[in-house]
C-alpha cells in the first residue's frame, strides 16, 4: 500500500496503481475544472484519452522547461513524454470532459 501523498504530490485525480517503478494516475476534469497546484517529482508519460482542449498553467517557481501558459487540442491516443520539475495546474479549457492517463516513472 503506498504512503499517503500530499496534495502537491497528487498529480492526477485518482491513483490507479503503484509499485516500486511506476505510479499510474487518471486525470479527469470537467469543462472549466482545474487541478490543485502539483509538482512533478518524476519524469512521466501522458496518454490523452478524450476531450477537446487542455491547458497547463505553470507556477512562477516551476523548474520545467515550460514556463508559460500552454493550451493544446486533445488528440485521443497521443502520448507525451515530460521530464520532471513541473510545478503547475492543469486546466480543462475545452467544452468536453477531459481524461488522460499519467504514468510516473520512479527510476
Amino acid at each position: 500500500m503506498p504512503a499517503k501523498l500530499s496534495p502537491r504530490e497528487m498529480i492526477g485525480t485518482k491513483l490507479l496503481m503503484e509499485n516500486d517503478r511506476v505510479r499510474i494516475w487518471e486525470l479527469a476534469l470537467q469543462p472549466g475544472e482545474r487541478t490543485t497546484l502539483h509538482e512533478h517529482e518524476h519524469d512521466y508519460v501522458v496518454v490523452q484519452v478524450h476531450g477537446d482542449r487542455v491547458a497547463v498553467e505553470p507556477h512562477p517557481d516551476t523548474k520545467s522547461i515550460y514556463k508559460r501558459y500552454q493550451e493544446e487540442p486533445v488528440i485521443p491516443g497521443r502520448s507525451i513524454y515530460v521530464e520532471k520539475g513541473g510545478l503547475e495546474v492543469a486546466y480543462n479549457s475545452g467544452n468536453a470532459p477531459y481524461l488522460e492517463l499519467i504514468v510516473e516513472l520512479k527510476d
